[in-house]
């Protein structure tokens, strides 16, 4: 492997995770202590640009990243948040990997790693020469004949997709030390403290990531284009206003509108709805594959801010749902303690980077 997800590190002081998303660059920075990780330093860069011109954006599954264009941006970010660490573990998005959890029986690792050798080939939808994998046993489990099988995490990203990152942090003076993919981070920060099998649904910008966890592992994925953008080009279309103007409402009103602003519930619900059934299709694909029940809903990303959406995903699966809290597991200054709401769902991801190198 060129370069290993799984990787396992040297003890280290402070780690910094930053996350790059599609309209957003985020950063935290993490002290490791002998009682719990402490937050030393966190960030955010928006972008607003690709509300009017798509293109904007810092990446899409459509488009490609900008490099030098990218690193300027981290480099703005880094010199005004002050941070220290320059060594550093970053997110890949789930549109730019792949993601499998596959079950085969138990056996030593020696025989595991040759294992896999075979059963990535018939997984991967691309040439094994144009891609990095790595995997990771994440349980274990008896089948219906009584045998003992593991479950292992298959994950495959395209070489160019690394060689991307690693050029973007070196021209933003920082070590990239490892990658992972964003569902991976996202897990070890919502659920490490967790033993119930969740169903995190990551909103962005211009994609949500869904994922299984369970104990701080990623279990299962899936993917889709509709998101928190979908919902602002909805209600500017609806309402002919301009999207910029759109975001704003939707983050001053949500889903609570009533009288005159009910308009803004029913222009976004239809669009919500189809991201509840895709996550939707996600949890029951696995509650039958793999025999575990889904017990809880987190939100994160931007999106699990909007007004009135955990209750609404509450009803619509049947299952206790929440905003995402990654600082549940830190210690952090008490200065940030009224912002701690809004910035989870944000931050899950920089969060759960940023204490990678502790696991």
């Amino acid at each position: 492997m060129a370069f290993g997800f799984f990787k396992k590190f040297f003890p280290v002081k402070s780690s910094l995770g930053i996350d790059i998303g599609t309209a957003s660059i985020k950063l935290a920075e993490i002290k490791k202590d002998s009682a719990q990780p402490e937050l030393l330093n966190y960030g955010i860069l928006e972008s607003y640009g690709h509300l009017e011109r798509p293109n904007s954006a810092i990446q899409t599954s459509t488009l490609k990243m900008l490099d030098r264009e990218t690193a300027e941006l981290l480099k703005i970010l880094l010199k005004n948040s002050g941070v220290k660490s320059t060594d550093a573990v970053a997110a890949l998005p789930a549109f730019s990997s792949f993601v499998a959890l596959l079950e085969m029986p138990a056996m030593s690792g020696k025989d595991t790693t040759q294992a896999m050798q075979f059963q990535a080939k018939q997984y991967i939808p691309l040439p094994i020469s144009e891609v990095t994998i790595d995997w990771l046993k994440v349980g274990e489990r008896q089948d219906a004949k009584g045998n003992s099988v593991q479950q292992i995490l298959l994950v495959s990203v395209p070489n160019e997709q690394i060689e991307k990152y690693k050029n973007i942090f070196k021209w933003a003076g920082l070590n990239l030390t490892a990658l992972e993919v964003e569902g991976l981070s996202s897990s070890r920060a919502l659920t490490g403290n967790n033993s119930k099998t969740a169903l995190i649904m990551d909103i962005g910008s211009r994609s949500t990531a869904i994922s299984i966890a369970q104990s701080g592992l990623l279990k299962f994925s899936g993917q889709t284009d509709f998101s928190g953008g979908s919902l602002t080009q909805t209600l500017a279309a609806g309402l002919n206003i301009r999207p910029r103007r759109a975001e704003d409402l939707k983050k001053q009103r949500g889903l609570r509108g009533t009288g005159g602003e009910y308009e803004l519930s029913t222009l976004m619900l239809p669009i919500l709805d189809v991201i509840i059934n895709e996550a939707r299709r996600v949890k029951e694909n696995y509650e039958k594959a793999y025999n575990d029940k889904v017990e809880q809903v987190i939100l994160s990303g931007g999106g699990a801010n909007l007004l009135g959406v955990a209750p609404y995903v509450q009803e619509a699966l049947a299952l206790p749902a929440s905003k995402a809290n990654p600082f549940s597991q830190l210690r952090y200054p008490s200065g940030i303690e009224p912002f701690v709401g809004e910035l989870g769902p944000q931050f899950s991801v920089a969060i759960g980077l940023a204490m990678k190198p502790f696991q």
